[in-house]
């Protein structure tokens, strides 16, 4: 299994040498390496068994950083950086040439964002190139919020996790790219859409689901547990499956006709943020349960709620 430490000098001892390492964000953990060495590159695609089709989100130790990798930097993109970065934002730019195609799945452009984790802030800041890193899980699995959660599922193919707690979101950034000046969102994510227009306006919202994304997390079946996942209203559902060997996931009700260890709530009052931040790990705890399926129930669709749903859709998707 992999070393779990919080050890900077050591993570940038084995990036630099072109080596994989596991680091902590506010989102999820990151399965990262030199985003600028094609043979690094490749190897995040071996190890997380991800189709090449699906491109890398490069992270970058601040604004400066992110300009040096592309083209153009649209005046909205700016501002957005300017208010959430260190956050949960991915930009979707026209990139540079020597940023391998590879990373970017053959397409003109390049998915950046900085990251709002002090561990992982500094490691960048130390480096002499930005990181690739998609989430260090095994491609279309539940995404890691915890060291442990790498280690159960990547340990054996990596050296180091760098150990930076728990995420603090929880669930992946939000995609913001542009098409004639106009911000379009490509995947819902930690950052809400009503703050992204509180800075830019209106922007219009692109969720691809098919096999050919323009940015990553696009796919219809993603997020995924691999025990069978039903999404829709829990009463119906209950009728259907029973209450026997069921896991039931809900927002923020107890249902008392089924097991109290058979259930989780995200939030018992309602919050969002910590149903975001809970997600992910309720998924993994419920995975691991001697069940046949779990059933689960969309959240209010407002705010982070878009992003939860949106999980939630792609994990139960078929």
């Amino acid at each position: 299994m992999a070393e779990i430490g919080n050890n900077i000098a050591v993570a940038k001892q084995l990036l630099e040498q072109g080596a994989l390492v596991a680091i902590p964000t506010e989102t999820v953990y990151g399965l990262a390496g030199n985003a600028l060495n094609e043979s690094t590159v490749l190897e995040i695609f071996k190890v997380k068994n991800r189709p090449q089709f699906d491109p890398l989100i490069v992270h970058v130790a601040s604004l400066e950083s992110a300009k040096e990798l592309v083209d153009d930097f649209p005046e909205k993109a700016k501002k957005l950086a300017l208010q959430f970065w260190p956050g949960p934002l991915t930009l979707l730019l026209k990139k540079k040439s020597y940023i391998p195609d590879l990373a970017t799945s053959g397409l003109d452009t390049v998915a950046i964002r900085c990251p709002d984790h002090e561990l992982t802030l500094s490691l960048l800041q130390q480096l002499a190139f930005p990181l690739a890193a998609p989430s260090a899980n095994p491609f279309g699995y539940i995404s890691p919020t915890r060291p442990e959660h790498v280690n159960e599922q990547l340990g054996e193919k990596i050296k180091y996790i760098l150990d930076g707690g728990e995420c603090t979101v929880g669930i992946e950034s939000t995609i913001v790219g542009f098409e004639n000046d106009l911000p379009v969102v490509y995947r819902l994510g930690g950052l809400s859409i009503e703050k992204i227009e509180s800075v830019v306006g209106n922007v219009r919202v692109q969720l691809n689901t098919s096999s050919n994304p323009k940015a990553p997390g696009q796919l219809k079946s993603h997020y995924a547990p691999k025990k069978k996942m039903r999404l829709g209203n829990l009463t119906e559902l209950i009728r259907d499956y029973g209450t026997g060997r069921v896991g039931v996931l809900t927002f923020k009700t107890h249902l008392s006709q089924i097991s109290d260890r058979n259930q989780i709530a995200l939030s018992s009052k309602g919050n969002m943020e910590e149903a975001a931040q809970k997600l992910f790990a309720s998924l993994r705890t419920l995975d691991k349960l001697d069940i046949h399926i779990i059933l689960a129930e969309e959240v209010p669709d407002m705010g982070l709620g878009k992003a939860i749903n949106d999980r939630l859709r792609r994990a139960a998707a078929d």
